[in-house]
């Protein structure tokens, strides 16, 4: 049997959003996290608040709903990821006698014994994973609203647990999102209808829905609808960019009836759109899945209009209790968007000065210009690399931690200790309009030299395919850092490909309220290295964004006149460099 189960699609970190919905789900926690005990890491188990089961058929076999278990470790990081250390996770099925059957598939680690379901894996990882599910079906001689509760427990010499209970009932509500036929391919400004469109297909009606859209940075729904609440940049692990608006919907929605929008809604692509996606879905409306869906966000409550649904045909008589959705696998549609749109990406260089033995911060990177924002929310894979080459005569002391050394043809390096010729900086999946990587770097001066300097480029995330291809304006992609360059004031950074402009930081900021490309930007940069002695180079000297995410400029001077020989072979230097990034 090919699994596709919710632990499938947990690990699967660059994956469809679709995913998104089980994340939200194991948010929903059981009791409050025990002491943790001699400082081992605390796992909270989470899953569905409630599993719909299909009633027992009267003839052939029952059908089966998938129970999703989650563990988080939400305090560690990766480096503290522990790949050996066997758990088990126990299931007490007893309190589900009579109401449902529970089986594994034969590739699980899982085995069901009488009234107990043991699960064994091994591996204490950061943030959230899943592990293999259950298979429950309705029992032989259950009838329509049976209910009961599974407790879930776990144990490890390694962790501790916080239990998780769930509810399992026979019968529900079965809510469908049909698919809209969206244009993928738009222009900034263009408008799409977008007529939502839902079925119950269950046995029981659905007192009330929970429509969730969620759509990011380069598209818009201009409502903000008095029935919705509204959250920028969550939640879940999406990163900056996204809006997440939940509408609840009042009414009955009958078992064998659909409903539509009274009004559809209107999708806007906006200036800065590129790649991006618009999910939307469908859900009961009740306490535990408004809580599953916020996931901790803030939500805001829109002042507009009231979104309405109505049915589409003659809704079929029904029971109106509430009741678990029987698959919640339809519940949910992801559509792309695809626009025609630029980005400029601008790198920029500084200017350092110092004696020799002195140590001093460089402060380089790139900052987008726009109008586009950038996101491969599909592959996960970064959006850019920033390629800063070491000035000659200079040794990089410390480094922001998301760089990497590499040779000096750019090619792998086992050795990330020692100093490198090279480092390479990759954005995340996603980079704002206004956004980028600002990257203190410190730099021990080992022989005094007139303007050494070091590429910085911004370029493709693979050395073999380096074009932006979102990029219109290539030639300011490479900017330089330059040691001692003669002159107070003079030219802080060097020229941007042969353009002959000073290579200084964009001048647009980005919001201070944003986390500019999904990063903890110059916080993540090392602070070893000790003391510097050396300084900026006159005005030219600048930071890259403080930590508010203001930029501080790094003002560009003057070029120096050519006063002596060793200036002359300076500049000579700089020409060629010029030539061999035009």
């Amino acid at each position: 049997m090919t699994r596709f189960s919710p632990r499938a699609a947990l690990r699967r970190a660059a994956g469809s959003l679709a995913a998104a919905g089980l994340l939200a789900a194991a948010s929903l926690a059981g009791a409050a996290a025990p002491a943790q005990a001699a400082g081992l890491p605390v796992l909270a188990i989470g899953g569905p608040a409630e599993t719909a089961l299909h009633p027992y058929p009267e003839s052939g076999e029952p059908l089966h709903a998938t129970l999703g278990i989650t563990l988080d470790n939400p305090g560690a990081d990766e480096g503290d990821n522990d790949y050996e250390t066997e758990f088990t996770v126990t299931f007490d099925l007893s309190g589900i006698a009579g109401v449902a059957d529970v089986a594994v598939e034969d590739t699980s680690d899982c085995e069901v014994t009488g009234t107990k379901a043991v699960c064994t894996d091994q591996g204490i990882w950061a943030g959230l994973r899943g592990i293999d599910d259950l298979l429950l079906t309705a029992a032989e001689g259950s009838e329509e609203g049976d209910t009961g509760t599974i407790r879930v427990t776990g144990q490890s010499k390694g962790a501790t647990f916080t239990p998780f209970t769930t509810r399992v009932t026979v019968g529900g509500a079965d809510l469908v999102m049909e698919e809209l036929p969206f244009k993928e391919r738009t222009n900034p400004g263009d408008r799409q209808k977008a007529p939502i469109t839902f079925a119950n297909r269950g046995t029981r009606a659905a007192d009330g829905v929970l429509l969730g859209l969620v759509y990011s940075r380069g598209l818009d729904i201009p409502e903000r609808y008095s029935n919705c609440e509204y959250t920028e940049g969550g939640p879940g692990s999406r990163g900056p960019g996204w809006t997440t608006a939940l509408c609840s919907v009042e009414g009955s929605f009958e078992a064998g009836a659909t409903y539509t929008l009274a009004t559809p809604l209107t999708i806007e692509v906006t200036d800065r759109a590129h790649y991006d996606m618009f999910v939307y879905s469908i859900h009961e409306n009740n306490a535990a899945q408004r809580t599953a869906q916020r996931a901790g966000a803030p939500f805001e409550r829109g002042t507009g209009a009231v979104l309405k649904a109505v049915p589409v045909k003659t809704p079929a008589k029904g029971a109106t209790a509430w009741g678990g959705d029987l698959n919640p696998w339809d519940n949910l549609h992801e559509a792309d968007f695809r626009t025609k749109n630029t980005a400029d990406f601008v790198a920029y260089g500084d200017k350092v000065a110092g004696a020799e033995g002195t140590t001093v911060t460089a402060d380089i990177g790139f900052r987008n210009e726009g109008p586009a924002w950038v996101g491969y929310l599909r592959s996960g894979e970064p959006v850019a690399t920033l390629d800063f080459t070491v000035p000659p005569g200079t040794t990089v002391t410390a480094k922001p931690d998301r760089c990497r050394a590499v040779t000096a043809g750019g090619g792998y390096r086992e050795d990330q200790k020692s100093p490198a010729p090279r480092y390479v900086c990759h954005t995340s999946m996603s980079v704002l309009d206004g956004g980028g990587l600002d990257l203190p770097f410190e730099l021990r001066i080992d022989r005094s030299s007139v303007g050494a300097e070091g590429a910085v480029t911004i370029r493709g995330p693979w050395l073999q395919d380096p074009e932006l291809p979102f990029d219109p304006k290539p030639a300011n992609n490479t900017a330089y850092l330059i040691v001692n360059g003669e002159g107070e004031g003079a030219d802080s950074g060097g020229t941007t490909g042969g353009s002959g402009e000073p290579s200084t930081p964009p001048t647009s900021a980005p919001d201070p309220s944003e986390n500019p490309s999904g990063t903890t930007g110059p916080s993540e940069s090392a602070t070893s290295g000790g003391g510097s002695a050396g300084t900026k180079g006159g005005s030219g000297g600048g930071g890259g964004l403080a930590s508010t995410g203001s930029a501080a400029l790094i003002a560009s001077g003057t070029a120096a006149a050519a006063l002596a020989a060793g200036l002359l072979l300076f500049m000579a230097a700089r020409r060629r460099a010029a030539a061999r990034h035009a």
